[in-house]
């Protein structure tokens, strides 16, 4: 089966790579019957409506032409709504396969304005295990060691709350947190 074609099987599927979308035949829903396929998210629009198309000439009910998503993986914290354009799920779905979940993190952040989603490369900083990391890098990067600040004689007097530096960056900057660590965007 080319990986790219509708899988007919049950909403439970085990997850896949890549974001995908479950579309249901609502003439099914409506007769009290699960009739629907998993499809790939990150193709092209008219390919994901053509795989919809797909699913609905296979409904057991005769003239099946509604459809909804009834279910999706991989769309890391965004939450498709039932009747997501195929628009956005593309563009969703594409993004995520190219920059990963850091997009899906962006996405839940923006919405879905083009425009917005356009901006990810400019804004992504990356990931870090935590924010506090990420201060440690951003000082690191800057020249900074924040442990050597003021005269040498008045050290041992002087003292850098990192965990208060990395709160502070945390309300300017843009930090969504994942089970690998945080994204950081640039507000």
């Amino acid at each position: 089966m080319n990986e790219r074609e509708p899988q007919h099987q049950h909403e439970q599927e085990p997850r896949s790579d890549g974001p995908r979308i479950y579309a249901a035949s609502l003439s099914d829903y409506n007769s009290g019957r699960l009739h629907g396929a998993w499809i790939s998210a990150d193709q092209d629009a008219d390919e994901i409506g053509e795989d919809i198309q797909k699913m609905l000439r296979g409904s057991p009910e005769p003239g099946a032409e509604e459809w909804a998503t009834h279910d999706f993986e991989g769309f890391g914290p965004f939450h498709l709504s039932e009747y997501e354009s195929l628009e956005t799920v593309a563009r969703l779905g594409q993004g995520i396969a190219e920059h990963g979940s850091a997009f899906a993190h962006w996405a839940a952040s923006v919405g879905t304005d083009p425009d917005e989603l356009d901006r990810f490369e400019e804004v992504y900083l990356g990931q870090w295990p935590s924010i506090e990391e990420y201060a440690e890098q951003l000082l690191d990067d800057l020249g900074i060691d924040p442990y050597e600040i003021g005269p040498e004689m008045l050290r041992p007097y002087l003292s850098f709350d990192l965990d208060a530096f990395a709160r502070d960056l945390s309300y300017e900057l843009h930090v969504s947190d994942d089970h690998h660590g945080v994204h950081v965007f640039e507000p």
